[in-house]
């Protein structure tokens, strides 16, 4: 007999004491069926408040954890512990790693100042708490970088070196990436380890000359974990909600393309609206959760057997959440 998962959710979140959280770039028919949705910080955050003891996670690794950082006390399954490939890109090594990199060309180790972009692991935002380090978002990536420079401290910028370049360059300072050719920490304002976004990097110069020529006056708008040339490129740069308001404030009759993850794209308005690719920019560990997982990872709380659930040591906890205080206590 086939299951009619979503009259079964339904009835879960009903009986049960959960929330269930979606992320934007969730495919529809699981992003349908959240009870909280929106951006990486944002949701960890609405978590927090929320009243349920339950949480079910539908996102990457990161979010998971980052709910139980700042909400430890929360019970968090995910329906797919899926890996971000930024994300899995550092870990507690290469962070050494860079710091070393750093030290051996004459920048005292308590002359840095890191800061981690929430996509990272919570053992990476736990090296970033214990040396007086902050994490940071796409939306405030700018202010915390210019609180961090008043430290008079060089800034290493981890994991995406696309965010770090773009916000130097709009700041007006210069950076550099370890391993991309020669990147003085000496002569450099922000040092960025060398991680990315796949999806991000799908788009190209020549997508924006083909919009741009097909529609004369078609406004571009990507997200700044795009190559920099793109950032420059276009009309406007934002993180996921900004990308959102930009959109929903233009006139109906305003074309736009826009260079993020296509289900995010698709759900923005239905008319003059443009995925920035001639592929599909899909995240796929976005994308691995399904209606089924869900209902799974529901049903296994009403059985008394959780599975996926999300746990973080105690000393990964204090630290990560120390760094994640720091950035919410800049205004």
């Amino acid at each position: 007999m086939s299951i009619d998962y979503k009259a079964e959710i339904e009835r879960l979140k009903k009986e049960l004491d959960v929330t269930v959280v979606a992320h934007f770039y969730q495919r529809d028919e699981v992003f349908e069926m959240a009870d909280i949705t929106g951006d990486s910080l944002e949701l960890a955050r609405k978590c927090q408040a929320d009243s349920n003891p339950w949480v079910v996670f539908c996102g990457v690794g990161f979010m998971g954890q980052s709910v139980k950082v700042i909400a430890p006390h929360k019970r968090v399954l995910m329906p797919k512990v899926a890996d971000c490939a930024m994300a899995r890109m550092i870990d507690a090594s290469y962070f050494d790693d860079s710091v070393d990199y750093m030290v051996e060309r004459g920048i005292a180790k308590e002359n840095i100042l890191p800061i981690t972009y929430i996509n990272s692991d919570a053992s990476v935002k736990a090296k970033v708490g214990e040396m007086g380090g902050l994490v940071c978002t796409s939306s405030n990536a700018f202010k915390i970088i210019e609180k961090g420079l008043e430290s008079g401290k060089k800034i290493l910028f981890v994991p995406d070196r696309c965010l770090g370049q773009n916000f130097a360059n709009s700041m007006g300072l210069k950076s550099c990436v370890i391993g991309e050719g020669e990147c003085d920490p000496k002569e450099a304002d922000i040092i960025c380890f060398n991680g990315f976004c796949s999806v991000h990097q799908l788009f190209t110069l020549d997508d924006i000359a083909f919009y741009r020529e097909r529609y004369p006056d078609i406004k571009i708008a990507v997200h700044p974990e795009c190559d920099p040339k793109i950032v420059e490129a276009a009309d406007f740069s934002g993180s996921t909600s900004q990308l959102i308001k930009y959109v929903n404030d233009l006139d109906p009759e305003q074309k736009v393309a826009i260079g993020t993850e296509y289900n995010l794209v698709n759900r923005m308005r239905e008319r003059n609206t443009y995925v920035l690719s001639s592929t599909k920019p899909e995240c796929p560990t976005m994308n691995e959760t399904t209606l089924e997982d869900l209902y799974l990872t529901l049903k296994s709380i009403e059985d008394g057997e959780p599975i996926n659930e999300i746990i973080v040591d105690p000393h990964t906890v204090k630290y990560a959440n120390l760094a994640l205080e720091r950035m919410l206590a800049i205004k």
